[in-house]
């Protein structure tokens, strides 16, 4: 499933919790390691010229600037490359360990922009990295570097979150399905990781009934008489709560059973959940409460437009924030061959992959 697996290195407790479950993708799918670090010698550069001014007089006369100029970014180049190497020995040392491929690259440059640059052309399968770097502090919540990355690339991330166990323990993988292409290709992805970490699997889909209720109630309080006559406002909120919500339901729940038969034509057995309510709430209330290890979803949603120009979903954006568990987010598509909101064929699911836009 996984050939390269690209991993932003910053030695954080977070970054290398997520080498180490690299590494044991890595060995699981036979792929190559990549380890990448960014460091900032021109930065550097940048603020000494502006901290010039309130040198002593001693360090400016005779050209003294001048050679202290080039020997600090003389200083800081050599420094900061020897500071990454020694960062990367570290992972390709586990890796050496559990017999994976490693290759290494630094850069110097903005962190997020050289990332997602080297991402988006070396076509890795997988991108793994911590959600907080090394400037985290407890009301922390997602690091800028990692934040700004996943918004530029379209390849899948694994965003491992310090709450969550690095060596593959804990609770199942929670896939959330709402009918979207990427939300299929996510389940695959479930499915896969589910064989080969011999670990549970569920899916979970989520409608919302409440909005048009909420809708009508804000609705009521400004239509007049005449407004509401014409509008027809009793008959629009009778077809709602009869027709429209309970047929979400019906929609989301079919989803599901998709769903079930992809993991059924898999071999693997699929538990799923239909949840009524705010989407990324109650799924965040979900993997709580199985103190799920990893939530895949979708960079996207089903109501995604090619017009909208998002680089993630409303709902991906909130989980990725607040789920305490890893979070893969997936830019690949599939679409099942099988219309979720028809029923099963009996021919079985044929889908067609492909990378996310």
């Amino acid at each position: 499933m996984f050939k390269k697996i690209y991993v932003p290195i910053d030695n954080s407790d977070y970054s290398n919790r997520a080498g180490d479950v690299a590494v044991m993708l890595g060995k699981m799918f036979g792929a190559t390691l990549v380890g990448g670090h960014v460091y900032a010698a021109r930065l550097h550069g940048d603020r000494f010229k502006q901290m010039e001014v309130g040198l002593p007089g001693r360090y400016v006369e005779g050209g003294k600037l001048e050679q202290q100029r080039e020997a600090h970014n003389s200083l800081m180049a050599l420094g900061l490359k020897l500071i990454s190497d020694s960062y990367l020995d570290i992972l390709e040392r586990k890796c050496q360990q559990a017999g994976v491929t490693f290759e290494r690259k630094t850069f110097d440059g903005r962190h997020y922009r050289v990332l997602s640059d080297d991402i988006e052309a070396s076509g890795y399968d997988l991108v793994v990295m911590g959600a907080l770097g090394i400037g985290a502090v407890k009301e922390s919540l997602i690091g800028s570097v990692c934040e700004r990355l996943v918004r530029r690339i379209t390849t899948d991330a694994l965003i491992v979150k310090p709450a969550s166990s690095s060596n593959g323990t804990g609770g199942p993988i929670v896939a959330a399905i709402d009918g979207s292409p990427w939300s299929f290709a996510g389940l695959k992805t479930a499915l896969n990781l589910s064989k080969a970490l011999e670990r549970p699997v569920e899916a979970v889909a989520v409608y919302d009934p409440y909005l048009h209720r909420a809708l009508f109630s804000s609705i009521v309080k400004v239509l007049s008489e005449r407004a509401a006559q014409v509008f027809r406002f009793q008959e629009q909120e009778r077809l709602h709560e009869e027709i429209i919500d309970r047929g979400l339901a019906k929609i989301y729940q079919s989803h599901l059973e998709t769903a079930q038969q992809m993991a059924k034509e898999d071999g693997v057995g699929l538990k799923i959940t239909l949840l009524d309510g705010k989407v990324f709430e109650k799924i965040l209330h979900h993997i709580r409460d199985t103190s799920a290890w990893l939530l895949v979803i979708g960079r996207d949603g089903i109501h995604s437009g090619e017009w909208d120009g998002v680089d993630l979903g409303s709902n991906a954006e909130n989980l990725l924030r607040l789920a305490p568990c890893n979070v893969y987010l997936c830019g690949r598509k599939l679409s099942p061959a099988v219309d979720a909101q028809v029923g099963f064929s009996n021919k079985g699911l044929r889908g067609s992959e492909e990378r996310g836009m």
